[in-house]
């Protein structure tokens, strides 16, 4: 229940801090559009070669890529910003603050900083989802919507374990700038169905960078592509990415020496 406590009040505080800023919400509209835009524009010229793409077809795409865009609201939203903070609280000794207060040091420093105007891209991306199934015409029922949800959910748990254990290097490698720059490039793979990569990359994109069960999966659950062997394996995974990231978290911890070493 802290836990709960802590991360309402800090997303009040954040949506308040935002809330002073009202220019930013505009230039979110903007890139928001420019965003879709460039990703609807990307796939008219997919489909203008070609009626479906490994065995994909182009309202299916559209699909996978509002679900793209709205993963993208939400990591940019949350979990990008408190890592960001994190690498930069390591670098200057200054995650003692953190460390110091009574909760789960892991809880306090995920969810310190919200970027609410980043959720322009979760309203985008949802758009262009429903816009996609009206296309489809398919009747999704409750069953198909509690899959695309868990996995949805599971996506999210894995993209954050992801950028929790990439921050906690930090703590052996002080200058992680250049990761958030990776990061953007790396996740616009999720534009597109992890089958059309070749093997090594589909691999890097679903177990090293968990790219493919944070998008493609939720799409194949959300347009009944998804089979249960897949989802299963993305729960197993998502379980076992949680507890490496929480030893691998403590095991960091172990080695921060802080301002006051």
């Amino acid at each position: 229940m802290n836990a709960i406590r802590v991360s309402l009040l800090h997303l009040r505080i954040g949506v308040m801090n935002e809330l002073q800023y009202r220019v930013n919400f505009a230039l979110q509209v903007l890139q928001s559009l420019l965003a879709v835009a460039t990703g609807l524009v990307v796939l008219w010229l997919v489909y203008s070669y070609t009626a479906e793409l490994n065995g994909w077809s182009e309202s299916e795409l559209l699909a996978l890529l509002g679900i793209q865009i709205l993963m993208g609201g939400l990591i940019r939203a949350l979990v990008q910003p408190n890592m960001l903070r994190l690498m930069d609280e390591v670098r200057d000794g200054k995650l003692d603050y953190a460390l110091t207060k009574p909760v789960d040091a892991q809880v306090l420093v995920s969810v310190r900083q919200v970027e609410v105007w980043q959720a322009v891209d979760i309203v985008a991306g949802a758009v262009v989802l429903l816009v996609a199934l009206t296309r489809l015409g398919g009747d999704l029922g409750p069953a198909n919507l509690a899959v695309f949800a868990i996995a949805l959910a599971l996506g999210a748990v894995m993209i954050y374990c992801f950028w929790l254990v990439i921050t906690t290097v930090s703590f052996w490698v002080v200058r992680m700038d250049h990761v958030n720059e990776l990061w953007e490039g790396v996740f616009q793979t999720g534009r597109f169905p992890v089958g059309i990569y070749p093997g090594w990359l589909r691999f890097s994109v679903t177990f090293l960078v968990p790219i493919a069960f944070a998008v493609t999966v939720p799409a194949e659950a959300v347009t009944s592509r998804l089979d249960w062997q897949t989802f299963v394996l993305a729960a197993v995974f998502a379980v076992v990415l949680f507890a490496f990231t929480r030893w691998f978290w403590r095991f960091g911890l172990r080695n921060y020496t802080g301002a006051s070493a």
